[in-house]
């Protein structure tokens, strides 16, 4: 007798991750990548950041914290949000994570049981749909455009409800978002927290690409509510993505059921990473070069890509990515990326990550690597484009 797999762990894959490995294979057989597939900064932690955690590690053991994160991290995340948006934060509904993904986790299975029904843009971010599926939740796909910058309004829940007669249990929105960059304005983002308030509608805030924009700021939820609840990360600005560290701004209802399932699931964050969580917001300014050479990388790709054939982009507010319109070359994102890892080295993700019904005519192209990597890549794109490559 076969014996049963769970359902949950049948959701598709997280295509970028395969793009990765496809890379990875290619780069182990000699041949070079220019990884403009994954939003990882190709910078990490500044040098005196690094030498505070080694100072840590030989001095600590490192034991465990307390599920919750260590209250000097948690203060420091509250004081952050003061500095940078003016915003109090009671470092009681801070929550530290194992990364964002735990983040999803935790947020996810304390808002939402199964059944439940949960909104989120397309294009967006695979994980959401992927983990809410796996627990039991249904991702309810909204199509967006360039006509709302690819975001969830007020009106496209309107007209949603509206349309299919049933109500929703959550919504998640990404400001900057992934895979397109754009931010929703203050007043939208507002008016959406206003929305889901009076309705019952949870609404989580995905915030991990904060600090990183080019001249329109992301606002924070964290200071409009107190029901919304807040996701981010170390990984983006603080270039800490293999560092596994990330927090929740949680409800002040829901931090006990927070703490609860972070005690059962996880334990606590990593214990060195939130002491090197602790010192990238000490320093944070130290981080601040890097936007200038994403601003600089981002330039370079508008300027180039449609040389090369690449001509219509989502509006890259912030985040690191362009998110193009491909349509004219292809409706097979995923061998389009294919041919184009194997035939010029350049590693992207397809746009079927993003959006399972559109995504075909798209890709993202990531641009937090160093600009070296960017220009060459455009360069090889362009001759590729120019020859036999679409």
């Amino acid at each position: 007798m076969a014996l049963k797999v769970a359902r949950r762990g049948q959701v598709p894959p997280f295509i970028v991750m395969d793009v990765m490995r496809a890379a990875a294979e290619r780069e182990a057989g000699g041949a070079d990548v220019l990884h403009l597939e994954v939003g990882q900064p190709s910078t990490g932690l500044p040098d005196l950041c690094r030498a505070e955690v080694a100072d840590r590690v030989r001095a600590d053991t490192l034991g465990y914290t307390v599920a919750l994160g260590l209250p000097e991290l948690r203060q420091a995340i509250a004081r952050d949000y003061q500095v940078t948006q003016g915003m109090e934060v009671d470092p009681a509904r801070i929550v530290v994570t194992t990364g964002s993904s735990s983040g999803f986790i935790l947020a996810f299975l304390s808002a939402f049981d199964i059944g439940d029904r949960v909104a989120l843009a397309a294009p967006g971010y695979p994980a959401y749909r992927h983990i809410l599926s796996s627990l039991g939740c249904e991702p309810v796909i909204l199509p967006t455009g360039p006509e709302t910058r690819y975001q969830p309004t007020v009106a496209v829940l309107e007209a949603y409800q509206e349309m299919e007669g049933q109500g929703l249990d959550g919504l998640i929105v990404a400001s900057p978002a992934n895979p397109t960059g754009t931010i929703m304005p203050a007043e939208e983002l507002r008016a959406l927290v206003d929305y889901c308030g009076k309705r019952g509608i949870r609404l989580i805030s995905d915030e991990i690409y904060h600090g990183i924009t080019y001249g329109m700021d992301a606002v924070s939820t964290a200071g409009m509510a107190d029901h919304p609840i807040v996701v981010n990360s170390f990984s983006k600005y603080f270039c800490m993505t293999g560092w596994r560290l990330g927090w929740l701004v949680m409800p002040p209802d829901m931090i006990r059921a927070a703490e609860c399932l972070a005690q059962n699931l996880f334990i606590n964050a990593p214990t060195v990473s939130q002491y090197a969580g602790i010192s990238a917001l000490r320093h944070r300014a130290s981080f601040q070069d890097n936007i200038t050479r994403y601003t600089r990388n981002r330039e370079v790709l508008v300027r180039e890509l449609p040389k090369a054939g690449f001509r219509e982009f989502a509006p890259a507010d912030g985040a690191f990515y362009l998110y193009a319109d491909v349509g004219h070359l292809t409706n097979d994102s995923l061998g389009f990326c294919g041919r184009m890892l194997t035939e010029t080295g350049v590693a992207a993700t397809p746009g079927l990550d993003f959006d399972a019904d559109r995504g075909g005519r798209f890709c993202r192209f990531s641009f937090c690597g160093s600009t070296e990597a960017v220009e060459e890549a455009a360069r090889r794109l362009a001759v590729w484009l120019d020859g036999a490559g679409a």
